[in-house]
């Protein structure tokens, strides 16, 4: 009952991911930005699909053909830089929160031999996700096998609390960015009464200097 119980709460669990494809040129460099908690893995998974420009359809990749895939913090620092092949799997842990920008590009010097050097990359990008490895779970008994997936759960959870917190750390930052704009605005506000009531009196002061320098009251 409890195994049962914890896969229907593990097939039912969200996590943070994004999956997309882009095309792409010779030499040219695709970039994504992934905003993500400090002490947080992330996997990436692609696959690299060429166009036949006789055929006119996309087809499996070319051996031979890779990818550069680099990534770089908040503070631009490079974590990850590394050449792949055209399908492959790739994660780093960041340690800065933030927006991580991940760059995948080709490896022009082999696309040079093919006809047309259009690419469609699939891409999809976990966030703080563990995946669990059936065979492993498979070899072990019942007991253990809720022990592993309670373990896996907990990992889960705490990666949901990890979340929570940089959204409240953003939300603070941005509610303290706020305050300080209204304040801004509130103090260029009276700025603005005094310079006008100023201009007011200085005005009410050269008007009644002159009718007074011309005997008129």
């Amino acid at each position: 009952m409890k195994s049962q119980l914890i896969g229907f709460l593990m097939n039912f669990w969200i996590s943070s991911s994004i999956a997309l494809y882009f095309h792409s040129a010779e030499r040219e460099e695709k970039c994504i930005i992934e905003d993500v908690p400090s002490d947080t893995l992330v996997t990436g998974n692609y696959k690299v699909q060429r166009w036949d420009i006789h055929k006119q359809v996309f087809l499996e990749s070319a051996p031979g053909l890779g990818m550069f895939v680099t990534v770089r913090t908040p503070s631009d620092e490079v974590i990850l830089s590394k050449l792949y092949g055209p399908k492959a799997t790739f994660s780093f842990t960041s340690y800065l929160s933030g927006e991580h920008i991940i760059c995948l590009q080709s490896n022009s010097t082999r696309l040079v031999a093919f006809a047309g050097s259009k690419l469609r990359i699939h891409l999809d990008i976990r966030v703080g996700e563990h995946f669990l490895d059936e065979t492993v779970i498979q070899a072990k008994d019942k007991v253990n096998e809720v022990n592993f997936r309670l373990e896996h759960l907990m990992e889960q959870i705490q990666h949901v609390s990890k979340e929570q917190n940089y959204e409240r750390e953003r939300e603070e930052k941005f509610r303290n960015i706020s305050e300080q704009t209204n304040s801004n605005i509130l103090w260029w506000a009276v700025a603005q009464t005094f310079i006008l009531i100023s201009i007011g009196i200085w005005q009410i002061k050269s008007l009644k200097d002159f009718f007074i320098a011309k005997k008129l009251v």
